[in-house]
């Protein structure tokens, strides 16, 4: 239990550290809000699609032997997505907030902590199985990412027919379900490896990705809002700590999981709200500041909770 808290520890410290950069420039003055909006455009439309681009593209998996898990995945996130759907609607009035507050619960960071516990409790083989799991689980965060998102720009002029057509358009330009869907594609199809100069620029963009969206997370932090007991930041994020990794477990046992299967599962399931829903909130117009509070509490609280958590499973044999 106690190394666990301290791998939780040393793998959290340096995206608060990243944050904490991000807020002091911010307080100073030295991060204007134009640099935040840029940096997260960029961050948005090259360096993300890189990251998720390459971990595919480089893992060496059967994915028809991770389908029960891949199953389980997507059953976790269409519950947190729908049960998180139906609490906007009915507490939250602000469009802006919906999207934000919905995002914040069911999309997790499964690129960087999820792989990095998963390659720690596992070696190799987790590794290579988290990154299939990753890499399908992901479309589907940004297919509804953009769903609950889009409702931002709703008017009073909008028709069923508009509201789905901005959505396919979106989805169709949305540069992660790009990088993903051109992944997927390459490792079908009987291509050479990518080397040499283009994998190292790829690696370069992918290695900006997390970096610069955390600084940028960081910048838009509002101490007051994030600590706040009844607001929407806290609210969200005990819907990603606490109701996220159960549902992951009892999902997980009705499939008859266990051993690295279920604790992919639970892992992937149970870390911190995703960078990356900082900066699509930030680039569809939904509440940045909102985003990013959710991101810091999570991101300080959550790997905490992964570490009991997977003591506990451990402790009864499930992985």
């Amino acid at each position: 239990m106690t190394a666990a808290i301290i791998f939780a520890i040393t793998i959290v410290m340096p995206n608060l550290m990243l944050m904490g950069l991000g807020f002091f420039m911010q307080r100073h003055e030295q991060a204007s809000q134009e640099f935040i909006d840029q940096a997260s455009s960029f961050v948005f439309n090259y360096c993300l699609p890189a990251l998720l681009f390459f971990s595919v593209v480089d893992s060496e998996v059967d994915y028809a032997k991770q389908m029960v898990l891949i199953v389980a995945g997507i059953v976790v996130t269409f519950i947190l997505f729908i049960g998180s759907e139906i609490y906007a609607k009915r507490f939250i009035s602000k469009p802006a907030d919906q999207g934000v507050f919905v995002q914040g619960i069911f999309r997790s960071n499964m690129a960087i902590i999820g792989l990095a516990t998963v390659a720690n409790a596992y070696g190799e083989r987790g590794l290579s199985i988290g990154a299939v799991y990753m890499g399908i689980v992901t479309i589907l965060f940004n297919v509804l990412a953009v769903i609950t998102l889009s409702r931002v720009s709703k008017s009073a002029d909008d028709t069923w027919v508009s509201r789905s057509t901005m959505v396919i358009k979106k989805l169709a330009t949305n540069p992660l379900i790009i990088a993903l869907l051109g992944a997927f594609a390459y490792k079908a199809l009987p291509l050479p490896p990518l080397t040499g100069m283009i994998h190292t620029t790829g690696d370069l963009l992918a290695a900006v990705a997390l970096p610069l969206a955390l600084i940028c997370a960081g910048a838009s932090i509002d101490l007051k809002s994030m600590l706040s007991p009844s607001g929407l930041s806290m609210q969200a994020s005990i819907g990603r700590i606490v109701i996220a990794p159960l549902l992951a477990i009892a999902v997980g046992l009705g499939f008859g999981l266990s051993g690295i299967h279920m604790g992919v599962l639970f892992l992937m399931a149970a870390s911190p709200t995703a960078a990356a829903s900082y900066v699509m909130a930030k680039a569809m117009g939904g509440n940045d500041i909102l985003a990013a509070n959710i991101l810091a509490f999570t991101t300080v609280v959550g790997m905490f909770g992964m570490a009991i958590g997977a003591a506990i499973l451990r402790g009864f044999g499930l992985m």
